[in-house]
């Protein structure tokens, strides 16, 4: 783990503990690896950039929350517990809402996270 000097702070004022921000990082890594891009882990991924999200239905929203969710729980079930998952496309712009709560911690974090845009 790796651990960041000086400390910084979180939204609450507290010091902001390093495991959140390598917690995000594999929500977001398991959000946005396609199936089939990691050699040694085949099935590894959401397939989240793969679903068609045009154009957007009740259907939809369903198949991405049930796809997103099973991904994050089969591959981060040791370091968090996923409470929901939140997806919305306007355009080119991607956006999940994810919220869980660490394993070790049992405190609640909601991370949003964007794919596309003009950015």
């Amino acid at each position: 783990m790796n651990v960041n000097f000086p400390f910084r702070f979180d939204g609450r004022g507290r010091t902001q503990d390093p495991r959140d921000d390598y917690l995000r990082q594999l929500v977001e890594q398991v959000l946005f690896t396609s199936p089939g891009e990691r050699v040694n882990l085949p099935d590894f991924g959401s397939g989240l950039l793969q679903l068609p999200f045009a154009p957007n239905s009740i259907e939809m929203a369903a198949a991405t929350q049930f796809a997103v969710q099973g991904a994050l729980q089969k591959w981060l079930s040791g370091y968090i517990k996923v409470m929901s998952v939140v997806a919305s496309a306007e355009e080119s712009l991607l956006t999940i809402t994810v919220t869980y709560a660490p394993l070790s911690t049992g405190v609640t974090q909601v991370q949003t996270f964007v794919y596309g845009g003009n950015g």
